[in-house]
């Protein structure tokens, strides 16, 4: 099942996208599905007359991992890390399909990276490997962008992962998915930069969402950015990237500095 959140007008809703591409319908939901389940009203939209907005603005944290490709871990000069290394971005790098990344003043070197993103969907504590899809909500696209010249200077990620707009989700949630091997692909003005699969992740999902719940309760809404294949580069101003991943769809945001 797909779970979107879009506008008509300025009211934003969630709803179940249905229908083959290019004829997709939207039927909106009931409140919040993460709290009140998933229940249907009668009001639906062709999906080409609403405005798709990030599909979830996490109440709580979205959790980065680093380094969970090894190409990409080598293609920095990195060694892959023995234990995950984890990082918070705020909820307030959070943008949705078509809305513009915005290069930071302080950065010359924002990075893309797409990633295979995973939703929590009731909270959680020290969750078994083998229960992690007891707490999963579902599966949606994810760019984690990354300031490079400021992430070296500062010695730290906040900055350089947290800026306003460096976490573009959507375009939708997808609730019924394995995440065990799917590709990961990413453009760069439609040109095919990234292309990898889950299958090459250091740690898969499972072994990830315990090993993140050990160190943080988590919440619903809480987004995991699972870490991104080789091909990551710099973007500039006029740039588009767009992320696909299998079996969700394609994540596409336009790139300005202002």
């Amino acid at each position: 099942m797909r779970i979107a959140r879009f506008v008509v007008d300025s009211d934003p809703m969630y709803g179940v996208v249905e229908g083959e591409s290019g004829s997709e319908v939207i039927t909106v939901i009931k409140g919040d599905p993460f709290f009140n389940g998933v229940e249907r009203t009668s009001i639906k939209f062709n999906l080409e007359d609403v405005r798709l907005v990030a599909p979830i603005i996490p109440r709580s944290k979205i959790i980065g991992v680093g380094r969970n490709f090894a190409e990409h871990a080598r293609e920095l000069g990195n060694e892959v890390p023995e234990a995950p290394l984890l990082f918070l971005k705020p909820n307030t790098s959070v943008i949705g399909p078509g809305e513009p990344i915005v290069l930071p003043e302080f950065s010359e070197e924002v990075s893309y990276e797409a990633e295979l993103c995973v939703v929590i969907g009731r909270i959680c504590k020290d969750v078994p490997e083998d229960r992690v899809h007891e707490v999963i909500f579902g599966y949606t696209c994810g760019n984690d962008l990354t300031a490079r010249d400021v992430q070296e200077k500062d010695q730290q990620w906040a900055r350089a992962k947290g800026f306003d707009t460096a976490a573009p989700l959507g375009p939708w949630i997808e609730t019924d998915l394995d995440p065990e091997d799917l590709s990961i692909k990413g453009w760069l003005n439609g040109e095919l930069r990234q292309d990898g699969t889950t299958a090459q992740m250091v740690r898969g999902v499972p072994e990830l969402v315990s090993l993140i719940s050990r160190a943080f309760t988590l919440l619903p809404g809480d987004v995991i950015m699972t870490g991104t294949p080789a091909g990551v580069d710099i973007l500039a101003d006029g740039d588009r990237y767009e992320v696909e991943v299998e079996g969700i769809g394609r994540l596409s945001n336009p790139v300005v500095r202002r």
